[in-house]
């Protein structure tokens, strides 16, 4: 059985950013990357907010991270992790493929799955006008009529910043009351280029090449129409799937992974990295971050067991 120094599990910013360190460090190191790497980053067409790279798409910056980490010595593999186990100072992580590997350490960096609208569209369309990240990509849309979906602190935030950005904004939201804070819904109310839609959910979201309306239905009247626009952004949650480590780590209200500064979840030899944990604003730059602070917390670990 092959046997690694640091084995990551998530080929995003912070799964790609670990690698690189963790080689620096004369680790072995092997990332095992899921059916769609480069992560939410790679879904993005434009980014403009990560230092050093003033303009191009979220696939190509991933990419050039993943030639970094391979000019560094990484090993990389394509597949699913089905469960990670710890005894004694030994990880040991399965794959769907039958394949199993040790290691001192393991990096989670698998980040979160997005909820989805499940409506026609929403495919075609991501990274082509629909957006999943508000705080992400709302520059792209200055002076534009978009849509904002959703009724919890993501999307009546979203709307508040896009108010300051875009030429009018659409909240659509299933009922009429918010989860979002009070503040925060009072402080969108009086943003008088924010209309609210409630009672109402999306249909489908309309266009050729990019976004051109967004086809929606009452659910008191039950009369359906469609709203020209040019942008639509989805904030109806992130679902984490942790079941791969079970009760090796602890979890939000949110079921985002508990890591303290450096990192560190609960048990010894495990860290956390990127969108899955609790730490704010996921953004990519912020991922790459944290990804470097377990690379280099997985690489202190391993010493101090070597001098035990």
């Amino acid at each position: 059985m092959e046997f690694y120094d640091v084995v990551i599990i998530g080929g995003g910013a912070a799964g790609l950013t670990s690698a690189i360190y963790s080689c620096r460090k004369s680790l072995k190191t092997l990332l095992i990357k899921g059916p769609h790497p480069g992560g939410e980053t790679a879904l993005t067409k434009n980014i403009e907010n990560y230092p050093g790279y003033e303009k191009g798409s979220g696939s190509e910056l991933m990419d050039s991270f993943e030639r970094q980490a391979k000019k560094f010595g990484t090993e990389f593999i394509e597949d699913l992790v089905i469960n990670v186990s710890k005894k004694s100072n030994k990880f040991l992580v399965k794959l769907e493929s039958n394949k199993e590997f040790e290691s001192k350490t393991v990096i989670l960096a698998f980040g979160r799955k997005r909820r989805k609208l499940n409506i026609p569209g929403e495919d075609k369309f991501l990274g082509r006008g629909l957006s999943t990240c508000t705080i992400c990509d709302a520059p792209l849309f200055a002076k534009k009529v978009v849509a904002v979906i959703g009724g919890g602190n993501s999307a009546v935030e979203g709307a508040v910043e896009l108010s300051s950005i875009a030429k009018k904004t659409f909240l659509i939201h299933r009922r009429e009351d918010f989860k979002a804070d009070e503040i925060t819904v009072k402080e969108m109310k009086k943003k008088k280029n924010v209309e609210l839609v409630l009672n109402t959910m999306p249909l489908e979201i309309l266009g050729e090449n990019f976004v051109t309306g967004l086809k929606i239905k009452d659910l008191k009247t039950n009369k359906e129409k469609t709203i020209p626009l040019e942008g639509v952004f989805t904030e109806i949650g992130y679902d984490t799937d942790t079941t791969i480590v079970k009760d090796m780590v602890d979890k939000n209200e949110l079921g985002e992974i508990i890591v303290d500064l450096k990192c560190k979840t609960k048990t010894p030899g495990l860290f956390a990295a990127g969108d899955l944990t609790l730490v704010p604003y996921k953004q990519t730059v912020i991922s790459a971050g944290q990804g470097s602070i377990a690379a280099l917390e997985a690489h202190k670990y391993i010493l101090e067991l070597k001098r035990k």
